[in-house]
Protein backbone atom coordinates (compact mmCIF):
# COMPACT_ATOMS: atom_id res chain seq x y z
CA UNK A 1 0.00 0.00 0.00
CA UNK A 2 1.21 3.34 -0.68
CA UNK A 3 -0.30 6.80 0.59
CA UNK A 4 -1.31 9.95 -1.80
CA UNK A 5 1.68 11.97 0.01
CA UNK A 6 4.33 9.01 -1.79
CA UNK A 7 2.79 9.24 -4.80
CA UNK A 8 2.73 12.80 -4.82
CA UNK A 9 6.33 13.02 -3.49
CA UNK A 10 7.72 9.98 -6.03
CA UNK A 11 6.02 12.06 -9.22
CA UNK A 12 7.69 15.10 -7.85
CA UNK A 13 11.52 13.11 -7.25
CA UNK A 14 11.28 12.32 -10.88
CA UNK A 15 9.84 16.31 -12.11
CA UNK A 16 7.07 14.51 -14.00
CA UNK A 17 3.37 15.91 -13.97
CA UNK A 18 0.56 14.03 -13.92
CA UNK A 19 -0.50 13.40 -17.37
CA UNK A 20 3.41 12.05 -17.75
CA UNK A 21 2.90 9.76 -14.98
CA UNK A 22 -0.46 8.32 -16.67
CA UNK A 23 1.31 7.69 -19.65
CA UNK A 24 4.46 5.65 -18.23
CA UNK A 25 1.80 3.94 -16.19
CA UNK A 26 -0.76 3.61 -18.39
CA UNK A 27 -2.84 4.75 -16.28
CA UNK A 28 -5.74 7.84 -17.28
CA UNK A 29 -4.96 11.28 -16.04
CA UNK A 30 -8.98 11.22 -14.26
CA UNK A 31 -7.54 8.21 -12.42
CA UNK A 32 -4.14 9.54 -11.25
CA UNK A 33 -5.89 12.73 -10.01
CA UNK A 34 -8.39 10.76 -7.84
CA UNK A 35 -4.72 8.61 -6.38
CA UNK A 36 -3.34 11.85 -5.59
CA UNK A 37 -6.65 13.16 -3.83
CA UNK A 38 -7.09 10.44 -1.24
CA UNK A 39 -6.71 11.36 2.00
CA UNK A 40 -4.36 8.58 2.83
CA UNK A 41 -3.79 5.11 1.31
CA UNK A 42 -4.13 5.28 -2.22
CA UNK A 43 -7.41 3.73 -3.46
CA UNK A 44 -7.92 2.44 -6.80
CA UNK A 45 -8.10 -1.32 -8.04
CA UNK A 46 -4.76 -3.38 -7.35
CA UNK A 47 -4.44 -3.66 -11.25
CA UNK A 48 -3.90 0.03 -11.14
CA UNK A 49 -2.11 -0.11 -8.38
CA UNK A 50 0.59 -2.48 -9.98
CA UNK A 51 0.57 -0.60 -12.94
CA UNK A 52 1.56 2.82 -10.60
CA UNK A 53 4.59 0.51 -8.62
CA UNK A 54 5.61 -0.81 -11.78
CA UNK A 55 6.25 2.40 -13.81
CA UNK A 56 7.83 4.06 -10.42
CA UNK A 57 10.26 1.49 -10.07
CA UNK A 58 10.67 1.15 -13.80
CA UNK A 59 11.64 4.94 -13.52
CA UNK A 60 13.82 4.21 -10.33
CA UNK A 61 11.94 5.19 -7.50
CA UNK A 62 11.74 3.22 -4.67
CA UNK A 63 8.76 3.19 -2.16
CA UNK A 64 9.14 2.62 1.85
CA UNK A 65 6.76 0.77 3.86
CA UNK A 66 6.24 1.97 7.18
CA UNK A 67 8.50 0.23 9.55
CA UNK A 68 10.88 -0.49 6.72
CA UNK A 69 14.31 -0.51 7.29
CA UNK A 70 15.37 3.22 6.55
CA UNK A 71 17.26 6.28 8.64
CA UNK A 72 13.86 7.94 9.77
CA UNK A 73 10.44 6.36 10.78
CA UNK A 74 7.60 6.48 8.46
CA UNK A 75 7.15 5.97 4.91
CA UNK A 76 8.36 7.44 2.31
CA UNK A 77 10.12 7.13 -1.43
CA UNK A 78 13.56 7.73 -2.92
CA UNK A 79 15.61 7.25 -5.44
CA UNK A 80 17.25 4.02 -6.61
CA UNK A 81 21.40 5.02 -6.30
CA UNK A 82 22.73 1.99 -6.74
CA UNK A 83 20.44 0.16 -9.76
CA UNK A 84 21.30 2.80 -12.22
CA UNK A 85 17.86 2.69 -13.24
CA UNK A 86 16.78 6.42 -12.21
CA UNK A 87 15.77 8.48 -15.05
CA UNK A 88 14.85 11.83 -16.05
CA UNK A 89 11.77 12.72 -17.88
CA UNK A 90 12.30 15.91 -20.63
CA UNK A 91 8.77 16.24 -20.76
CA UNK A 92 8.31 17.41 -17.26
CA UNK A 93 5.93 20.16 -16.62
CA UNK A 94 6.78 21.31 -13.24
CA UNK A 95 9.50 23.84 -12.05
CA UNK A 96 13.00 22.88 -10.77
CA UNK A 97 15.77 25.21 -8.76
CA UNK A 98 18.43 26.22 -11.17
CA UNK A 99 21.97 25.82 -10.29
CA UNK A 100 21.38 29.68 -8.74
CA UNK A 101 19.09 28.92 -6.59
CA UNK A 102 16.31 30.81 -9.04
CA UNK A 103 13.14 29.04 -10.29
CA UNK A 104 12.42 28.52 -13.57
CA UNK A 105 10.24 26.08 -15.76
CA UNK A 106 11.95 23.22 -16.70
Amino acid sequence: MITAAQLRAARLLLGIDQRRLAELSGLSVPTIQRMEASETIVRGNVGSLVKLIAAFDAAGIEMIDEGAVSNSQGRGVRLKMNSGSAKTYPHNQTEQESSNGTRGSA
